[in-house]
């Protein structure tokens, strides 16, 4: 008896987005800016720092997984396929202007808003992040190495480690917020696979 043919074409209706290399990165880096994010809440918030207490524990937390923040990209890099999405994400084209045109007209239509494997927004987004990150390692560490380096830069870099610690919060909110709006997006990095028709749909330059 032969099977169903709705069995059959299943396997062509999905394809490939993110290898096992490439998911483990994302779920990693995601796991550990939570961490740093958590303590920082229970560090700068009175309410939480009385509820969490053991201070020095979180400060342990918080440091070091903000040292350990860049590891998982770092890691990542021996992976070909994890390399040729950073070379996609560090491109902008034609097509990416138009995407942000579309946006900010709030054009809906697919053929409106052109992307290949990436948006325009999700390159913006992945540039912005992995610069912030960058600073913060770097403030970070001036605030933890205080005998380095005088006061005036102390100073400064806690200011801006709060503040862009208070934006990247934002940020990430927002991410977060749009992922859980797109089912087959959150599918994607959870099994590495997407409906064809979505690929289509939502990444209509993109040829896997």
């Amino acid at each position: 008896m032969s099977p169903p043919a709705d069995t059959l074409t299943a396997p062509a209706a999905r394809v490939r987005r993110f290898t096992p290399a490439e998911r483990w990165v994302h779920r990693t880096t995601a796991a550990l800016m939570g961490v740093c994010i958590a303590t920082a809440a229970c560090l700068y918030v009175p309410q939480l720092a009385q509820l969490v207490g053991r201070r020095a524990l979180v400060v342990t937390l918080h440091e070091w997984s903000g040292l350990a923040l860049p590891a998982p990209v770092l890691a990542g890099l021996a992976s070909r396929a994890f390399r040729s999405d950073l070379r996609l994400l560090n491109r902008f084209g034609h097509h990416d202007g138009a995407w942000l045109r579309a946006v900010l007209r709030r054009d809906q239509r697919a053929d409106a808003r052109p992307a290949g494997k990436f948006n325009a927004g999700q390159k913006i987004y992945a540039a912005w992040l992995a610069g912030a990150t960058l600073v913060m390692l770097g403030t970070g560490l001036l605030m933890w190495f205080t005998h380095l380096t005088p006061l005036v830069w102390r100073t400064s870099a806690t200011f801006v480690h709060d503040w862009l610690a208070l934006t990247m919060g934002v940020v990430i909110a927002g991410h977060i917020g749009m992922a859980l709006a797109d089912p087959e997006a959150r599918r994607g990095l959870r099994t590495g696979a997407v409906s064809r028709e979505w690929a289509e749909r939502e990444h209509t330059l993109w040829r896997p």
